[in-house]
């Protein structure tokens, strides 16, 4: 596929104030400061689509981006981010349990994990609740320009065994700075659509 056009929409908390045009939605997931709008900017060709911080935790609301005025791209708020209080945390929580429990639009999840570092129990704690609703979810390592080849595969074989996931479960190593396996990205995130 490829995506001709792209635009935010809106920003959302609750529920009353996602689009309610039933296009189908992507939805992407990960720690603060994984790169979710990084990615979003890389495949859309648009550097300035999503805003990107260099600090953590900045992403507090639901994100929708508009993908060649037929599918939405959203960008959900980071987690596991530090210092913020508690009750920050369980707002941001709250925010994303009720998006992906209320969303018949949401087709895919993209769950991004940092490929430098170990899955955290927060991200194992998302896989899970991911497959918990029943959706379709899309591993994606981040960075992988910092890496060699033979870090990616040590990097693919710590991510399968920590989040435990299946033989069948393609992991896809992405580098929003090289662009790297942007085709392949686009393709796995639109199959079918």
């Amino acid at each position: 596929m490829i995506i001709k056009t792209s635009e935010f929409i809106t920003s959302a908390v609750k529920r009353e104030q996602y689009p309610t045009d039933e296009k189908y939605e992507i939805a992407f997931v990960g720690r603060s400061n994984v790169g979710k709008s990084s990615i979003i900017n890389a495949i859309t060709n648009r550097r300035h689509l999503a805003k990107v911080s260099s600090t953590p935790g900045k992403t507090r609301l639901i994100n929708f981006f508009l993908i060649n005025g037929e599918f939405y791209l959203v960008d959900l708020p980071g987690y596991g981010y530090a210092k913020v209080s508690k009750k920050e945390k369980a707002s941001w929580g709250n925010i994303i349990e009720s998006y992906l429990n209320s969303r018949s639009q949401l087709k895919r999840v993209v769950l991004l994990v940092d490929c430098r570092h170990k899955p955290t129990a927060d991200d194992i704690l998302m896989y899970q609740w991911i497959k918990h609703y029943g959706y379709e979810v899309i591993i994606v390592a981040t960075k992988s320009d910092k890496l060699s080849k033979n870090d990616i595969k040590k990097s693919e074989k710590v991510i399968k065994d920590t989040l435990e996931l299946d033989g069948d479960t393609n992991i896809i190593f992405f580098s929003s700075v090289k662009k790297e396996n942007k085709e392949v990205l686009i393709d796995t995130l639109f199959q079918g659509f």
